[in-house]
Order: C-alpha cells, then structure tokens, then sequence
C-alpha cells in the first residue's frame, strides 16, 4: 500500500473512531474490508491512539479562537494525524511532505476551508 493510501484508510479508521468511540482494531478490519492493514497504516493508527493527549494539546495550543472539540471530525482526525506523523512518525518523511498530504485529504473529503485550516494550524505547531 501506498503512503498516500496508507493515510487516506488512516483517516477512514480514525474518523470512525472519533464518530463511533469503537475499537481500533474493529475500526481497521472494517475499512480494511478483509484486506492486511500495512505497518505504515497501523503505525499511525496506534500511535495517534497512544499519544492522543499528547498530539491535541499540540493542537489546542496553535488554535485561535477554537477548541478542539469545536473542530469538524475531518478536521480533528487530520490534524492528529498529521501532528503524530510530525513528531512520533518515522524521521524519513520530509514536514512538508505531511503537511502537503494532510492538505490534499482535506480537501477531498472536507469543506472548501478545510485545505486552508489544515496548513495554517500545522505551519504553527512546526515553528
């Protein structure tokens, strides 16, 4: 699978998570549909779980006049994400590479902001 793939069923999973409050694993094999998650998929799948305190405080220290909780779930899912890629994702990945990819998904599957939103936030929490 694809990196770009790999953080498209990311986002599929987490999404549902954050709508639905179900397990990962469950939330994996749905979107998975019988297919083998990849390691890069369930790397941030996991690990967007286990630092989840950690990775929206990052978030809700560069938000202006939101909290995160306010945010759209597109939102949300992406910047976390997009902050765990930053900061627990493997080093090869160029910031601008995950900033560009969380980008392009949110505009696919967001608002005609989204894209917008989604750079300005993250630009803040590399500076």
């Amino acid at each position: 699978m694809k990196r770009r793939a790999a953080r498209e069923k990311a986002f599929q999973v987490l999404f549902q998570m954050d709508i639905n409050d179900v397990d990962p694993k469950e939330a994996l094999d749905h979107v998975l549909d019988e297919a083998k998650p990849d390691e890069f998929l369930t790397n941030i799948v996991f690990g967007v779980v286990e630092h989840k305190e950690e990775i929206d405080q990052k978030i809700s220290d560069n938000l202006e006049n939101w909290t995160i909780q306010r945010l759209a779930s597109v939102e949300r899912t992406l910047l976390r994400i997009a902050t765990f890629e930053l900061f627990h994702g493997e080093d090869e990945t160029p910031q601008g590479v995950i900033i560009n990819e969380a980008v392009e998904i949110a505009n696919e599957y967001g608002d005609d902001k989204s894209g917008k939103f989604i750079n300005g936030v993250l630009s803040k929490i590399i500076q």
